[in-house]
C-alpha cells in the first residue's frame, strides 16, 4: 500500500513522509516534520514544524502537533515535538514543541490521548499512558509507564507521576504522585496501592506484600517522609524488591513534594 494524501491537504514537499502514510483533507504538515510509515492523520489536522511522528500512529481530526509553546520566554528557536510508534492522538488534542534551544516535547510508545488533552512544552511521557478526555499537563511535567489519569484532570508544571499509577478524574495535581498507586479525592490524597491494576500487569503477591509494607512506612507510621525512606533502606527484606527501589528513589528524588496521606476520620 502507498502512501495517500488527500488532495485537498496542504502538504510541504519538504517534509519526511515514511510508506503507508495517509492524509485526510485540508489537514496541514509543515516544512520540519518527519512521519513514520503507517501512521494516519485524518482532516483537519495540523502538524507543524518541529514534529517526529513515529510509526503506526493513528491521529484524529483536529488534532495539533507541535505547535509553538505556550511560554513567554519562546523567541522562535528550534524545538521538536516527538511521538513514539503507535500513539493514538484523538480529537481537537493539542501536543506543543518544546521551549528553548533544542527543547523537546517527548511522548512514548503505545499512548492513547483522547479528546481535547493537551500536553505542553518539554513534558516527556513514557509507555502506555492513558490520558482521558482533557485532562491538560502544564510544562515540564514527566509521567513515567502504564499511567492512567482520569478525564478533566489538571497537571501542575514540573510534576512526576510514576509508573503503573491511576489518578481519578476531575482532580488538581500539584504534587509528585509517586509509582504504583490510586490517587483521589479533592486535595488529592495516597488512596492506597493500584492492586487490581498491578495484578494484571503480572504483579506478583509478595511483590504486592511489600509495596504495601513500604507505603504503610511512608504513610501510615507517623513518621516524615525522610525518617520513612530510612527506615525502608534498613529493611534488607523490602528493599529486595526492585518495585520498592523504584518507589524509595522516586521519592527521595521530589522535589515539590508527594501527595499526601487521607486523614483518618473519626
Amino acid at each position: 500500500m502507498s502512501t495517500t494524501i488527500d488532495p485537498r491537504a496542504n502538504v510541504s514537499p519538504r517534509a519526511q513522509i515514511g510508506d503507508r502514510v495517509s492524509i485526510g483533507p485540508f489537514t496541514t504538515v509543515e516544512d520540519d516534520v518527519t512521519i513514520g510509515d503507517g501512521t494516519q492523520i485524518a482532516g483537519n489536522a495540523l502538524i507543524a514544524n518541529g514534529a517526529r511522528i513515529g510509526k503506526a500512529c493513528r491521529i484524529f481530526h483536529g488534532a495539533v502537533i507541535s505547535n509553538p509553546p505556550q511560554d513567554l520566554k519562546y523567541a522562535g528557536e528550534r524545538t521538536t515535538c516527538e511521538l513514539g510508534d503507535r500513539t493514538v492522538v484523538r480529537e481537537f488534542a493539542t501536543l506543543h514543541r518544546g521551549t528553548g534551544e533544542g527543547g523537546r516535547t517527548v511522548i512514548g510508545n503505545d499512548n492513547f490521548l483522547m479528546a481535547s488533552t493537551h500536553v505542553a512544552h518539554d513534558c516527556i511521557l513514557g509507555d502506555r499512558i492513558i490520558m482521558a478526555n482533557a485532562v491538560s499537563l502544564a510544562g515540564h511535567v514527566e509521567i513515567e509507564d502504564v499511567v492512567t489519569i482520569g478525564g478533566f484532570t489538571p497537571v501542575h508544571q514540573f510534576v512526576r507521576i510514576g509508573r503503573h499509577s491511576m489518578i481519578g478524574g476531575l482532580l488538581r495535581i500539584t504534587r509528585d504522585i509517586p509509582p504504583y498507586c490510586l490517587v483521589g479525592r479533592d486535595p488529592v490524597v495516597f488512596e492506597g496501592l493500584n492492586h487490581i491494576g498491578l495484578r494484571r500487569r503480572g504483579f506478583t503477591r509478595e511483590v504486592l506484600e511489600g509495596l504495601d509494607r513500604a507505603y504503610q512506612l511512608l504513610y501510615r507510621s507517623g513518621m516524615n517522609i525522610s525518617q520513612a525512606l530510612v527506615k525502608i533502606r534498613e529493611d534488607a527484606p523490602l528493599m529486595a524488591f526492585a518495585e520498592v527501589r523504584v518507589l524509595v528513589d522516586f521519592v527521595a528524588a521530589s522535589k515539590r513534594g508527594i501527595i499526601a496521606a487521607p486523614r483518618l476520620r473519626g
